[in-house]
């Protein structure tokens, strides 16, 4: 009765109050205009379409082409809507055809890799991926219509590493893409051995141990028309076959001398090991979808380490080889079951050998090529490689006196460092600097690896530092660092700073004096993934978060990226692990 009484009471208050007060009868029309838009806002919004990427073709292409999109979603018209790639906006006149499922553009001259997305007024999708062919090594498949590439000559006929070829010919490709020019190796006999033909032969057996490719990485490849291509003789090479190799087949062989007037370098004892790299991501916690690529390391081919094999790799990546990294791209979703764990495993096969120099100190000359792109990038200070410093330069012109040869200059470094360093077995803390070592004179193989390598380029000697793993007598690995540094007419030449301390270490064949062997000489027990710093740019946008794992197998920026969002994860990165040699 009493619920009753106050519902009636209520009524009737509230309908003397709207037929009395004009005020309250303005007041109550308000609140139900707003109850009914709160209503329908809630049920546009409820009713919103967030676009869905269900392709992206190309995956990689380049400036020109037409990438088609397919999903749902995407409105009837384009409108204010739009697509992104790589964080920056398609401009209206990329856009050819857009309807509710399917969206074609033409991709612009400035498109980078990175995330594609589909943005409207419901929201933006969850992101595809692009990357620039012109970056990417692609095997195209042969026309046999077309004619195979001929070379007519090469001069000089006899040079040392660093020396310009000009190969003139036909055929060669108006602009280099995938095509190379490869040079007889430098290697054991017995691994050359019937390899190559003589004269015009064909090349008739193993490929990849018999002949090396001029490098990229040293900037080999100084131009490249259809008739004539510009080219260094590459570290590792031999006296012996040249060919150039296209897209529609290998050419013919033309001969060319290498003679090294600093010294003799050889390379032995090749030992082949596969290894088995893994990355478990764990513990997902993210309110919406996140998009997050991972970048995992590959191997470095070099001189010394000429073959390199993905055979295994799980999941499917998006790319198998850009800028030597495995990218992998997966969408982490709202997590159901925190315990799920991902993991992402890659096997590789790679074949390393020992390297040894002989190097007759006073044929060494100063630098007179110091406009190479190579002495540029070796020399120059850079995020992790500080030879600006003044208390570095300082020091490395205290130790170094009035000595100008690159060589002494670079022994007398590392007898200083021996003399006068201790070396730590173990790591210290990832954010101390190399530089402490100018206080503590006490460092791990990191840190005398780096501060190595700075010192050298503080005097203008071209430097890098290669990280990777070190293999024991044990099969076991552990990340490791050490130095290469270049002499012209000569290459690089391996310094194992840590080893020349006596690191400990369990070697398959012990070396009696390890100060003198570790300073122009290689085992074959290290695997390289990583030569200088790699400085990665973000691909999904500005304001991704990224992982940096400092002290590692491999020097890079970044090794996890994921899109803006409140997202939570953990990911454990295990050094690689030795699976088998042979």
């Amino acid at each position: 009765m009493s619920e009753r009484t106050n519902d009636s009471q209520f009524k009737n208050t509230f309908s003397l109050l709207f037929r009395k007060y004009s005020f309250f009868r303005v007041l109550s029309y308000i609140c139900v205009i707003a109850i009914a838009l709160a209503v329908i806002s809630v049920a546009t919004v409820k009713s919103k379409k967030v676009p869905v990427i269900d392709s992206v073709i190309p995956v990689v292409g380049a400036p020109g082409d037409t990438m088609i999109i397919r999903g749902s979603n995407f409105g009837a018209s384009r409108g204010t809507n739009y697509v992104e790639i790589g964080g920056n906006r398609i401009t209206a006149s990329g856009y050819v055809n857009w309807t509710d499922s399917f969206i074609k553009i033409i991709l612009p001259s400035n498109v980078q890799d990175g995330l594609v997305i589909v943005v409207t007024h419901s929201g933006k999708s969850k992101p595809g991926f692009f990357a620039n062919e012109t970056g990417i090594p692609i095997a195209v498949p042969s026309d046999t219509k077309t004619s195979l590439p001929t070379i007519a000559s090469i001069s000089p006929a006899q040079g040392s590493y660093g020396t310009m070829l000009t190969i003139t010919g036909s055929d060669f490709g108006s602009v280099r893409g995938s095509s190379k020019v490869y040079f007889t190796a430098n290697v054991e006999e017995s691994a050359r051995a019937g390899a190559l033909g003589s004269g015009q032969g064909e090349l008739t057996a193993d490929f990849d141990f018999s002949v090396i490719a001029a490098s990229e990485a040293d900037f080999d490849y100084e131009s490249w028309s259809d008739s004539e291509i510009h080219v260094r003789i590459p570290d590792g090479a031999a006296s012996g076959s040249v060919f150039v190799a296209t897209e529609k087949g290998k050419s013919n062989l033309f001969t060319t001398e290498v003679v090294l007037p600093v010294g003799k370098k050889s390379y032995t004892t090749r030992k082949t090991y596969i290894l088995q790299v893994n990355a478990d991501i764990d513990s997902v916690d993210t309110k919406k979808g996140t998009a997050l690529t991972l970048r995992v390391p590959r191997p470095l081919i070099t001189s010394w380490q000429p073959m390199v094999e993905l055979t295994e790799c799980s999941p499917e990546p998006v790319i198998a080889d850009y800028k030597n990294t495995v990218i992998h791209q997966i969408e982490l979703q709202k997590a159901s079951s925190k315990s799920e764990k991902i993991r992402f495993t890659h096997n590789f096969v790679v074949s390393s050998y020992a390297v040894q120099t002989e190097i007759n100190a006073r044929a060494v000359k100063p630098y007179t090529q110091k406009n190479r792109v190579l002495f540029k990038s070796a020399t120059t200070a850079d995020a992790l490689i500080q030879s600006a410093h003044a208390d570095i330069i300082a020091l490395a012109q205290e130790i170094v006196g009035k000595e100008a040869n690159p060589y002494l200059q670079a022994k007398l470094i590392y007898d200083y460092l021996l003399q006068n360093y201790t070396i730590r077995a173990e790591l210290r803390k990832a954010d101390l600097s190399p530089l402490d070592l100018l206080k503590t004179k006490k460092g791990d193989a990191y840190d005398v690896a780096i501060f190595y390598t700075t010192l050298l380029r503080a005097l203008g000697i071209p430097a890098q530092p290669i990280s990777g793993i070190l293999v024991d007598s044990e099969m076991k690995s552990r990340a490791h660092w050490w130095t290469e540094f270049y002499l012209e007419g000569f290459g690089w030449v391996p310094v194992d700073v840590a080893l020349g301390m006596n690191l400990p270490y369990k070697a398959f064949r012990p070396v009696e004096d390890v100060s003198a062997f570790y300073f122009g000489n290689l085992d074959s027990q290290h695997v390289a993934f990583s030569k200088g710093w790699s400085e990665i740019k973000q691909t999904i946008s500005q304001n991704s978060k990224i992982v940096y794992r400092p002290k590692t197998y491999a020097l890079q920026s970044i090794w996890e990226e994921s899109s803006e969002g409140n997202v939570n994860y953990s990911s454990l990165w295990n050094d690689p692990i030795v699976l088998g040699l042979y």
